[in-house]
Order: C-alpha cells, then sequence, then structure tokens
C-alpha cells in the first residue's frame, strides 16, 4: 500500500466559493482563517396566484360552457327512452288490430333513462346560469348556448312524464304541432299536410305503375347489403372521414344517423332508389351536421342536436331529396302523412283510429303499425297526447326553402352555407356570421355541391320568388282549360 505523501509547505488549498469576497480574495477570521460564512437567500419572492386562476379569452370561455354542455347531455337519448319491446306489436297485430297496445306509464319506468332526472335538470340550469354570469346575458352565442342548455333540460321533463298528457305538453313546446303557423302569420303546417295530401295522393297513384316496372324502386336489397352499399357512397363523398354504417335491429325507422355512423335496420327491405335517398338525407345532412360540429374549436355545443334545431336538420335532409331530384311522391306522402296523422292524434285520434287511417291509405300492416308507433311513442294512446316531432319534417322543407330564398334575396347568400355548420335553429345563424371572421365559428367543411357553388339555386330562387306571385287560381284554371281541349 504506497504511503500519504505529506504535504508540502508550499502547497494551499482554495477556499471553498462560500468563503470567497466578491472580488475573489478568502475571506478570513481574526487569525486569517477562511471564514465559512453563509449567504442570505437572494430568490426573487413569487406573488401568489390569483383566485380567479390565469386570465381567458372569450373564446376559451364559451368553449368550456360549449363543453359542459355536450358532456350534460351525452346520456340523454329520447328515442330510446320511448322504445317499445317487440312484443307490442305481436300483441296489437294478433288483436286484429281491436285492442290497444298494452303501452302505459309502468311501461317507461321499466325503460332505465340512464341517469336522474333531478341531478340531471339541476346540472343544465347550472349550466345556463354560469353562461349568464361569465358571458353576460346580452351576449348573442350566449343567449344561444343558455336556450340550448335549457331545452335539453325540458327534454329531461318531457321524459320524466313518459306516458301521461304532460308528455305532449312538453314535446308540443319543444317540436312544435301541426297547428302551428308559418311566419306568415296565417298559414298553418296543417294547412301544408291537408293541401298536399289530395296532390301527393293523385300523383302517387299516377306515378305507381312506372315505379312497380323499374328495378330502381323494388325493395330487392337486404339491410346488410344497404349497407354495404350506402357504406362506399359515404365514403366517397366524405373522403378521409371514416363512416361506419351498420345493422341494427334496435332502430324503429329504416334509417337513422349519429355522430360519424349511419344505422339501417335489421329486417328492413331498400330499394337502390333508397339507397339515392339515405346517402343525400342521413349521409349529406345528418352525419355532414355532425362532423361540421365537432369540427369546431370552440362553439362545440353545435355538433349536437336539441329539438330546437329539428325542423331545420330534418327539413333541410327532406329537402336535399328534392334538389338532387332522388325523392318520389310516395316518399313524399309518407313525410306528409305523418304530419297529419299528428293532427288527428291531437285531435283525439287513438292508436288503433290512426293506424286503421294508415290502413285507408294503403299502407301494409307492419307499416302501418310502424308509422303509428311513431306518433304515439311516449303519448297517450287513447288519443290527445301525442310524439309531435314528426311534424317537423314538412314544416321544416317549408321553412328552409323561405330562408333560402329570403337570404338570396336580401344579398346574405353568405348565411345559406352556415345551415350546415353544425345542428342549428334559424335564428343561429345570423349570429353565427358575425363570429366567423374572429374564429369562434369555422365555416363548414362538408357541403353538398349546390351549397359550395350556390349560382344554380340562386337562379332557382330568383324565379321561384316570381312564380309565388304569379296569379295563383287564375293561372293554374287558365292551363285547365288549355288541358280541357285535349
Amino acid at each position: 500500500m504506497a504511503e500519504r505523501r505529506p504535504r508540502e509547505a508550499d502547497e494551499t488549498e482554495a477556499p471553498p466559493p462560500s468563503a470567497t469576497t466578491r472580488n475573489g480574495h478568502a475571506k478570513t477570521n481574526g487569525n486569517g482563517a477562511a471564514a465559512a460564512a453563509v449567504q442570505p437567500d437572494t430568490t426573487p419572492s413569487v406573488p401568489p396566484m390569483p383566485a380567479a386562476g390565469p386570465w381567458r379569452s372569450y373564446k376559451e370561455i364559451v368553449a368550456a360552457l360549449a363543453t359542459r354542455i355536450v358532456e350534460a347531455q351525452r346520456p340523454i337519448r329520447v328515442l330510446q327512452a320511448l322504445r317499445w319491446d317487440d312484443a307490442i306489436e305481436r300483441q296489437f297485430l294478433e288483436s286484429k288490430g281491436r285492442e290497444l297496445p298494452k303501452v302505459d306509464v309502468s311501461s317507461y319506468e321499466r325503460v332505465d333513462l340512464g341517469f336522474d332526472p333531478r341531478a340531471k335538470r339541476d346540472e343544465f340550469e347550472q349550466i345556463a346560469h354560469d353562461i349568464d354570469r361569465d358571458l353576460g346575458e346580452h351576449d348573442a352565442i350566449g343567449q344561444i348556448m343558455t336556450t340550448t342548455a335549457l331545452e335539453y333540460r325540458d327534454v329531461v321533463h318531457m321524459l320524466t312524464a313518459r306516458g301521461t298528457p304532460a308528455f305532449y305538453a312538453w314535446s308540443r313546446r319543444l317540436y312544435g304541432s301541426p297547428k302551428d303557423k308559418f311566419p306568415d302569420g296565417r298559414s298553418t303546417v296543417r294547412d301544408l299536410g291537408q293541401l298536399l295530401y289530395g296532390i301527393l295522393t293523385n300523383v302517387d297513384e299516377w306515378s305507381y305503375p312506372m315505379r312497380s316496372a323499374s328495378p330502381e324502386y323494388v325493395r330487392s336489397l337486404d339491410a346488410k347489403e344497404a349497407a354495404t352499399r350506402l357504406g362506399e357512397r359515404l365514403a366517397s363523398y366524405f373522403g378521409e372521414s371514416v363512416i361506419r354504417v351498420e345493422v341494427d335491429d334496435e332502430i324503429l325507422a329504416d334509417a337513422s344517423a349519429g355522430s360519424d355512423y349511419v344505422k339501417v335496420r335489421s329486417g328492413a327491405k331498400f330499394s337502390p332508389r333508397d339507397i339515392d335517398i339515405l346517402e343525400v338525407h342521413e349521409g349529406w345532412v345528418h352525419v355532414a351536421t355532425s362532423l361540421n360540429g365537432q369540427a369546431q374549436p370552440v362553439s362545440r355545443w353545435l355538433a349536437k342536436g336539441p329539438p330546437r334545431t329539428t325542423a331545420v336538420q330534418e327539413g333541410l335532409a327532406a329537402l336535399l331529396e328534392m334538389f338532387t331530384f332522388r325523392t318520389y311522391p310516395r316518399r313524399a306522402r309518407r313525410l306528409n302523412d305523418r304530419v297529419l296523422a299528428v293532427d288527428k292524434a291531437e285531435d283525439g285520434a287513438s292508436f288503433i283510429d290512426v293506424f286503421e287511417w294508415f290502413r285507408t291509405e294503403g299502407y301494409e300492416e307492419d307499416e302501418c303499425f310502424h308509422n303509428t308507433r311513431r306518433v304515439f311513442r311516449g303519448g297517450v294512446l287513447e288519443g290527445g297526447a301525442p310524439f309531435t316531432k314528426d311534424a317537423c319534417y314538412c314544416k321544416g322543407i317549408v321553412l328552409n326553402y323561405a330562408f333560402i330564398r329570403s337570404a338570396i334575396q336580401h344579398d346574405r347568400m353568405d348565411l345559406v352555407p352556415l345551415l350546415f355548420v353544425g345542428k342549428v335553429a334559424h335564428d343561429d345563424v345570423p349570429v353565427l356570421a358575425r363570429r366567423v371572421a374572429d374564429g369562434v365559428v369555422k365555416p363548414p367543411k362538408y357541403l353538398p355541391p349546390m351549397f359550395r357553388d350556390l349560382n344554380g339555386l340562386a337562379i332557382w330562387m330568383a324565379y321561384s320568388s316570381f312564380f309565388s306571385q304569379l296569379g295563383g287560381e287564375a293561372i293554374a284554371e287558365y292551363y285547365a282549360r288549355l288541358f280541357a281541349r285535349s
């Protein structure tokens, strides 16, 4: 082991840094030894964080409130809460339509809502309160969100009243009624339904031989094949966005759209023309507005549709069927007959009465049941208190057409594409348009061709403005005399 070498006399140790002066000389004590003094802590003080948290921009506040609305509504599934067991249809048809389906308050109580109604209503009221507090009662975007939150609260009220007259009262408040008037203050949705009833019945009967001879209208496709064909169409339209098309045995309608999917009913049959219609109705409108709403970084509530947006959504979807010439008389007649069925039920017609009315209109027995169930689900089967949502379709066609035409007449064509920005009501659109420039609202990505280039629609609407003033009955009588000569 090596011996430790003694330190030479001229070897010195550098003092530790803490024992040096500012100019680098070692500090010494009275005897000349280096001092081991400790410097005082010179770390700057940090002020306390504000109790309110960091500053937030307007867009941050809106995005946070909108996210709360989206999350709060997530467990609410209206149609799921109103579903009927398959045994109910079997029981009714076995009775030859002479006994009311066995559905009452206790039947709905066995269908779990998936949330606590009182807590959910309180949650939406708190959100509405916080919107007013954070944005102010007069903020236009805040007013839309407040109305949306309170509508969801009222949906909860409606669902807790399933099977009672109160269900209808809430339904009428949320979705409207065939007795509602159009903006002209005179015409009602029922007036429209009764006018179209005669026209569509005659046109349907006239076109039936042509349809029955054409394979395009034959319902030869099962649900699986229909889903495959529709999936191919939507993949082409939406590009990189993956849209699922699935067969489902729980939905009541032949098809239903969600946020990024379309479901077709197991057991249903489809024609090639039905696929054409589903492409534009479910895909170009319902799925597209969902995706456009989901793409909003700020106005996130636009991804979901409260009842106030139903007339625009369903009317726009039906209107697209017309703009693309994919609809046909029987399809238009089905939508119109639903309006008349709701009207009859409001006026006291029972489930049996409405079922028999559909039968007299030439519907197959299973269609009669499905159509009638749409009207009475959640309501009172003895009559007087139906589910009024189906009145929105035809009302929405008229209101959307009027909105588009008026926007073109008043040089506001910029408003028309915003019908697709998400789930909107017409009252929302001018407010949303004002917030595109500052990024509160993001323009829609997915738009049908005739809405990407509005020139064709502009010309159509320009002529339609004149057509609506063209003599009414006088012009019709002129051509009636002409037709009578043949």
